[in-house]
């Protein structure tokens, strides 16, 4: 029996030492979406990169009005076509058909070039904001003695949120880190976690 009494005590203390041990290990969590979404220097990177999508595709669509216009002339000239002018009018259709063939490579190289050029501007732009809110992160996170955060951004999928019961939600200090109005609007909240961790 003294066993029995002894190796049940043994028990709660270690049980008692493990929730100890987990009750010092801070969990925090922040919402990347919200920070960005107010991040001056991350709207300025998106006006940046919508305005080149922008010049891009209006370069994009004068080209494809210009082979409209050539192709509508194409159509226009083969109506003509008779046995009189055959000769004349076949080599001209010819011609066409080559210039709207070239014409339909370079709107194609365009479209490409256009792709590239905004992934390039992306990541010129976007990698030294990334930076800037890991290094916030990071800041917090030892002020506020915490061993682990979570990310609860939707556009992560939530896959960054692992457990969450409760923690601290660090989004506001690292906002004020940033030097960003507290008041900004926030974004939904994310859906439940488990309740209790087995």
């Amino acid at each position: 029996m003294k066993k029995l009494i002894k190796g049940l005590f043994v028990a709660a203390g270690l049980l008692l030492t493990t929730q100890v041990v987990n009750a010092q290990q801070k969990l925090g969590h922040l919402n990347s979406d919200e920070i960005f979404a107010v991040l001056p220097e991350a709207k300025t990177a998106s006006t940046t990169i919508e305005n080149l999508a922008k010049s891009k595709q209006a370069e994009i669509d004068k080209m494809i009005a210009e082979y409209q216009t050539k192709l509508k002339g194409f159509q226009e000239k083969e109506r003509t076509l008779s046995e009189a002018n055959r000769e004349v009018v076949v080599k001209e259709l010819q011609a066409a058909q080559v210039e709207l063939q070239d014409l339909q490579k370079r709107i194609e190289d365009a479209r490409t070039k256009a792709d590239k050029d905004l992934r390039d501007k992306q990541s010129e732009l976007y990698p030294p904001l990334q930076q800037k809110v890991a290094t916030a992160i990071n800041s917090i996170a030892k002020e506020k003695g915490l061993a682990y955060v979570f990310d609860t951004a939707a556009s992560q999928g939530f896959n960054n949120l692992v457990y969450f019961d409760g923690g601290e939600d660090i989004t506001a200090a690292i906002k004020a880190k940033l030097g960003i109005s507290a008041s900004a609007p926030a974004a939904s909240k994310p859906a439940a976690g488990p309740t209790k961790k087995p």
